[in-house]
C-alpha cells in the first residue's frame, strides 16, 4: 500500500514539445511516496513509414517498484507497433520484407492489445520478475493520435479524457476489481475481491507485470487475477470541437473529477500558453487538495484548444493581487492571539464572501503558492520556525 515521507518532494519533472498539430507538456512529481513510480511517454511521428503523422502519449503508474513501468515507457511502443505492422519487436531479427502502409482502424486496435501481451509475456523472462525479487507492475493509460482518429488505451486505473466543444466528450474507465465484470473474472481464478482490492492486496485488476497474480494454472494470460488486457477505444477526431486531452495516473484522479481537471485546465489555458506551467499547476493543485500519491500529468492541446485571452489574464492577476493583500491584512493583525500559522490562514481565506471567483475545479488550493510565497515574505519566524512549507500540505 505504500510508505510515505515526512514532507513531500516537490522538485519536478517536465517536458514539451509541438508537431504533428498538436503540443504537449507532461509534469510529475513524487510527492509523499518514498519512491517515484510513474513514468510516461511521449513520441510526435512515429518511426514507420506512413506514419509520420502519427503520435502517442502515455502514462504509467508503476507500484511495488519502478521496474515495470521504466520498462514499459520505452518499449511498449516497440511492441504495439511491431504487432500492428509486423515490424521488429525488440528481440525480433529485422526483416528486408517490404514496409507495409499505415495500418487500418481495426489491426491497430488488435495490434494494441497483442502488444500489451506480448510486453508483458516479455517481461516475465527477466529474472528478478520471473523469481519474485522484483514484485512490481504498472498500469497503463496512453492515446495513439491518427489524422483521423483518437485510439484511447486503459490498462488500470490511470485515465484519460478527452474535453471537446467545452466537455468531458470522452474518459477511459478504471480497472477496479470491485467492478462487476473484473470481479467475476478475479473469482473464476480462484481469487477474492476484499476491501476493494485483489485478494485484499492489490487495488487494480488489470496491470502490466504483477506476475504474482499471473500463475494460475489452466488460465490464459487474460483470464489471471490480473490482466494485461488493455481496453482499447476508438474516437473519430472532430477537428473543430476537440480541444485537449488530458493523461493521468490516479495520484491526480484522487482528488480531481474529470470535469474538475477539464475546467481546471481550461482556466489554466486562457492565462498561460506554457504547457509545463499549465501542468506544474495541477500537479501542485492536487498536492494542496491532499493527494498523497506520486503524480504525473500529460496534456496534449489539440488546434482548437482553448487560447490566452486578455480577460482570463486580467482577472488572474486582480485574485493573485486580491489574495496577497488578503494575506499580508491577516498576518499584520497579529497580535496577542500569536501570529498565525499558514493553515490557519487557509483556513480563514475558505471563508471570504468577498474573494474574487477561484480557478474552476482548483480552488483555493491552485492558489496556495501565490499564498504560501506572501506568507513566507512575512512571516517574521520563518528562520527559527521553518518556512511554510514545512507545514501540513493538506489544509
Amino acid at each position: 500500500m505504500g510508505a510515505f515521507l515526512d514532507k513531500p518532494r516537490t522538485e519536478k519533472h517536465n517536458l514539451h514539445a509541438e508537431g504533428n498539430g498538436v503540443r504537449y507538456g507532461l509534469s510529475s512529481m513524487q510527492g509523499w511516496r518514498v519512491e517515484m513510480e510513474d513514468a510516461h511517454t511521449a513520441v510526435l511521428g512515429l518511426p514507420a513509414p506512413g506514419m509520420a503523422d502519427w503520435s502517442f502519449f502515455a502514462v504509467y503508474d508503476g507500484h511495488a517498484g519502478s521496474r515495470v513501468a521504466n520498462y514499459c515507457a520505452k518499449h511498449l511502443l516497440e511492441h504495439i507497433m511491431g504487432a500492428s505492422l509486423g515490424q521488429a519487436g525488440p528481440d525480433a531479427p529485422a526483416s528486408d520484407s517490404a514496409a507495409p502502409a499505415a495500418p487500418t482502424v481495426e489491426t491497430v486496435k488488435a495490434g494494441i492489445r497483442t502488444g500489451f501481451l506480448k510486453i508483458d509475456e516479455h517481461m516475465r523472462s527477466f529474472s528478478d520478475l520471473r523469481n519474485g525479487m522484483d514484485r512490481s507492475g504498472s498500469t497503463a493509460v496512453g492515446i495513439l493520435l491518427s489524422p483521423e482518429h483518437f485510439f484511447f488505451i486503459n490498462c488500470g486505473d490511470s485515465r484519460a479524457v478527452l474535453y471537446r466543444n467545452s466537455h468531458v466528450g470522452f474518459s477511459t474507465l478504471d480497472h477496479k476489481p470491485c467492478n462487476p465484470r473484473e470481479r467475476e473474472r478475479i473469482q473464476n481464478a480462484g481469487g477474492s475481491v476484499m476491501i476493494q482490492r485483489v485478494n485484499g492486496s492489490l487495488a487494480v485488476s488489470r496491470a502490466l507485470g504483477d506476475f504474482d497474480y499471473k500463475c494460475v494454472d489452466g488460465k490464459g494470460p487474460t483470464e489471471q487475477l490480473v490482466s494485461p488486457e488493455p481496453e482499447v477505444f476508438e474516437v473519430v477526431r472532430a477537428p473543430e470541437h476537440d480541444q485537449f486531452v488530458v493523461l493521468a495516473c490516479d495520484g491526480i484522479w484522487d482528488v480531481m473529477s474529470n470535469e474538475e481537471l477539464c475546467e481546471f485546465v481550461k482556466s489554466r489555458l486562457e492565462v498561460s500558453d506554457d504547457l509545463e506551467t499549465v501542468c506544474n499547476e495541477v500537479v501542485d493543485t492536487c498536492l494542496h487538495k491532499g493527494s498523497r500519491d506520486n503524480m504525473s500529468v500529460v496534456l496534449v492541446c489539440l488546434p482548437n484548444g482553448p487560447k490566452v485571452s486578455e480577460e482570463a489574464v486580467r482577472k488572474d492577476a486582480e485574485l493573485n493581487k486580491y489574495l496577497e493583500s488578503r494575506v499580508e491584512e491577516m498576518l499584520s493583525r497579529a497580535g496577542e492571539d500569536g501570529f498565525p500559522d499558514l493553515v490557519a490562514v487557509m483556513r480563514n481565506l475558505s471563508t471570504d464572501i468577498g474573494m474574487p471567483s477561484l480557478p474552476p475545479g482548483g480552488g483555493l488550493a491552485s492558489k496556495r503558492s501565490v499564498i504560501e510565497a506572501v506568507y513566507n515574505r512575512l512571516n517574521p519566524y520563518r528562520e527559527e520556525d521553518g518556512s511554510a512549507a514545512e507545514l501540513e500540505y493538506h489544509w
